[in-house]
């Protein structure tokens, strides 16, 4: 990887020529939309020629669309019939800005609009004003982004940390564009393992989705391994990305790579979902934790109403302040019919999806698990080590979801401990100070295959998770004690001595309430009426280890050490 990470200083170093006349959270402006222009004038170098060649012989011909035609000389999905290279641009520095736009508008209709999200044309002029445009793109012609150089991981990397130091200095959020390798190679591996046999299979086609695809690192990571796994096989990839450069980042990657740019669309996939009724054979998403859905809250609850399980969110809604399920049940309806050969999606999730929510007569987030434990779906879930995103150290876990579990796991959730599996960063980027090795990512797709009972992993039934949220009532009584009947004879609730309690769905109510609650309230008695079920995951309570406290005298002895150090510290300072 070192070659990506030489390019990145270099390309980084040139941000600094922007020093004065920029605003450093501006730098990405100018720096991310030229490493794309000169990724894909690298790409195109060898076919320019030709292409030229071609577009003269066409333009006498009577061609409606040229595109096609001049991007199988090009040999990619793209082409620029511009004269102009970044090596001839740099070669006519008094018509640099009038060049770079012809260059821009000589690109086929996908790779222009990759550059037209950038908004790029408004740099052009600022730095032709500041005298800066022919110094910035003579600098970038230096940098040599050819495919043989850079390969396709390699640029993923190199966007990806030009962004977060983007992120960095601008003290946004870069966790919003992406999620480190390491933890996409690990759902990847999870999200493939028992499909091994089915993807090795000559000539095979699959589908995988991101609807929060960011520069396109999930979809990277996805076809990379299955390129790994099964040269013949293909991987057709798409995604939905809200942010416009990353957006086009994404896109920029794929159209390299032979994938059909129209996959990827723009636009916020829970508000307006670009790709409606298509299904796909993966899903994969790392969505933006905690984000507070207040903007397109009108529309979601509107889908939720008026279409219920016919719409995407039926089993319920999520707190305003957490949209994390949104993403989840916008995937699982984009899941292939079990008819079809279903589908597997892998989301990483924080804590709150495990537990948040209670049962009510609204539908919330414990009503979404349980629409996704009674239906059998949940197939594992991994916690993984804390400190291993850029932009939180808080504990995080990825669900594996699937509507066509094999046997063995029917009926079963599978939960991995895995947050002692790091090591720690040589240097902290962000808050990002521990990494998976590839010796982790084994051994945690080793358990998740196993599917065995360890330290590491426990298997429960799907009913473990659930629980009957009891109402316990006491009667009212009067003033001699007596209690209070109502007109059908039955003994009056007394509301200020009303309480719940969560009993386990496995355990029999009348049972629990005899040995939990009866022998303190001997006069409690369950309203049925009021009992509603809810699911939750208490993952720390299912690998809590107990550690035995210090004894005393151990404690006591401490104290007495730190009285003596204490004196002799107070004495030198007196004396």
């Amino acid at each position: 990887m070192k070659n990506f990470k030489e390019t990145a200083n270099f390309i980084w170093s040139i941000a600094d020529l922007l020093r004065g006349d920029y605003k450093q959270s501006d730098y990405g402006k100018v720096v991310l939309p030229l490493t794309v222009l000169r990724r894909l004038d690298c790409v195109l170098e060898k076919s320019k020629e030709e292409v030229l060649t071609k577009y003269e012989q066409v333009k006498t011909m009577n061609v409606q669309n040229v595109d096609p035609l001049l991007n199988k000389v090009s040999g990619y999905k793209f082409h620029n019939r511009s004269p102009y290279t970044f090596d001839k641009l740099i070669a006519d520095p008094e018509n640099i800005a009038a060049n770079l736009r012809n260059y821009i508008n000589g690109f086929s209709e996908d790779a222009r609009e990759i550059i037209e999200q950038f908004e790029f044309d408004n740099q052009i002029t600022k730095m032709d004003d500041n005298n800066l445009l022919f110094m910035i793109v003579k600098r970038f012609q230096e940098v040599d982004l050819h495919p043989d150089k850079v390969s396709s991981m390699e640029m993923g990397y190199l966007f990806e940390e030009l962004i977060r130091k983007f992120a960095e200095i601008s003290n946004e959020t870069a966790g919003e564009h992406f999620t480190p390798r390491e933890v996409i190679r690990l759902m990847i591996d999870l999200l493939f393992l028992n499909d091994r046999e089915i993807l090795t299979k000559k000539g095979i086609v699959k589908t995988i989705y991101d609807c929060c695809a960011g520069t396109g690192g999930m979809l990277s990571v996805a076809e990379e391994y299955l390129n790994e796994l099964n040269p013949d096989a293909r991987l057709e990839v798409f995604g939905q990305e809200l942010n416009p450069e990353s957006y086009a980042i994404c896109k920029s990657d794929m159209i390299i790579k032979g994938q059909s740019a129209a996959n990827i669309k723009k636009g916020n996939s829970i508000s307006e979902d670009k790709l409606p009724g298509e299904h796909f054979d993966y899903l994969i998403t790392n969505p933006p934790f905690g984000v507070k859905w207040q903007k397109i809250e009108k529309s979601v609850k509107a889908e939720h109403e008026s279409k219920g399980h016919g719409g995407r969110f039926g089993a319920g809604l999520p707190s305003v302040s957490d949209g994390s399920f949104l993403f989840l049940m916008h995937l699982m309806s984009k899941m292939k019919p079990v008819s079809e050969g279903g589908s597997r999606l892998a989301i990483v999730f924080n804590g709150s999806p495990l537990f948040s929510g209670s049962p009510s007569t609204t539908k919330n987030e414990s009503s979404i698990r349980q629409w996704i434990i009674e239906n059998d779906m949940l197939e594992a879930v991994v916690a993984l080590p804390n400190q291993l995103f850029y932009n939180t150290g808080i504990s995080t876990y990825i669900w594996i979801i699937s509507n066509h579990k094999p046997d063995y796991r029917k009926g079963k959730v599978q939960l991995i401990n895995a947050v002692d599996f790091s090591k720690k960063m040589s240097k902290s980027l962000g808050d990002k100070r521990n990494e998976l090795s590839a010796d982790h990512i084994k051994e945690i797709t080793k358990l998740y295959g196993e599917f065995t009972t360890s330290d590491y992993c426990k298997i429960f039934d799907n009913t473990d998770f659930g629980y009957a949220k009891v109402t316990v009532e006491r009667p009212e009584r009067d003033k001699n004690g007596k209690p209070k009947l109502d007109k059908n004879g039955k003994p009056k609730a007394d509301s200020s001595l009303r309480d719940t309690e969560n009993i386990p769905l496995k355990e029999d109510i009348q049972t629990y309430m005899k040995r939990e609650v009866l022998p303190h309230v001997p006069d409690a008695y369950v309203d049925e009426t009021k009992t509603k079920v809810g699911y939750e995951i208490n993952f720390t309570k299912y690998f809590y280890q107990y550690k035995p406290l210090r004894s005393l005298a151990d404690i006591r002895a401490d104290i007495f050490a730190l009285e003596t150090e204490t004196m002799g510290l107070i004495k030198e300072v007196i004396e």
